[in-house]
């Protein structure tokens, strides 16, 4: 997990450092990002709230458009993340779980292996593989060149996804060997995996970023484990 060769981000540190060996129990994680439909039923069902609205009309209608039910659904908050996940009898992943997804266990760069990449292989980079025309995210599951070694779908690219861990600067340090969660405390939770608007070095499946929980945003989806 990790890497030696990091991003720099501030401060001459890099957060994707150092690379450590990690050992994690089985689990089952969603082949793909949780879909409008999915989480509509959700929000059906009184469990979960339905995705606050963006500030552009073209974001609005994406959830409650029946033409992007097959689209991951975006502007939902890490809570409303948990929520799904509990309805369905799972969780959110830890942080290291999503990553083991993603790359596998040979180091690969990103979840495909270590080619560059391109608009044949995500959804990244304002492109869009010309497999949309609207822009911004697309369907789940139509990029079957660049599924994980697992056979998950969009770990890269598309949107950004929701992990259960609390986000420390410094965590990979210090994580326990077995099944890491994440610091007890913190004020960030973790998103990994580059959305639709990142360029090359933000989709690789070692890239961490972070946000408030209760933040929402057009580039964060989520999926589940068990």
């Amino acid at each position: 997990m990790g890497t030696d060769n990091g991003l720099i981000y501030i401060q001459d540190k890099s957060f994707e450092e150092p690379a450590h060996l990690v050992y994690l129990d089985a689990f089952w994680i969603d082949q793909t990002e949780v879909t409008n439909n999915q989480y509509a039923q959700c929000v059906a069902a009184q469990i979960c709230n339905s995705p606050t609205r963006d500030y552009t009309a073209a974001r609005d209608h994406f959830f409650s458009d029946v033409a992007f039910g097959n689209y991951p659904v975006v502007n939902i908050t890490w809570y409303d993340a948990v929520s799904y996940c509990q309805w369905t009898g799972g969780r959110l992943p830890t942080e290291a779980e999503w990553e083991k997804a993603a790359r596998g266990t040979d180091q690969r760069i990103y979840p495909w292996g270590n080619e560059p990449p391109n608009d044949e292989l995500l959804n990244y980079n304002f492109t869009w593989g010309g497999k949309t025309t609207e822009g911004e995210t697309t369907e789940v599951g139509i990029y079957p060149d660049g599924v994980s070694p697992y056979g998950a779908y969009d770990m890269a690219g598309n949107v950004s996804e929701w992990v259960a861990d609390w986000y420390g600067d410094t965590y990979y340090q210090s994580s326990p060997f077995r099944n890491p969660v994440g610091p007890e405390v913190g004020k960030y939770k973790v998103i990994r995996g580059g959305d639709w608007q990142a360029h090359d070095r933000l989709v690789r499946s070692i890239n961490r970023n972070w946000a408030y929980p209760e933040e929402s945003f057009y580039g964060y989806g989520f999926r589940c484990v068990q």
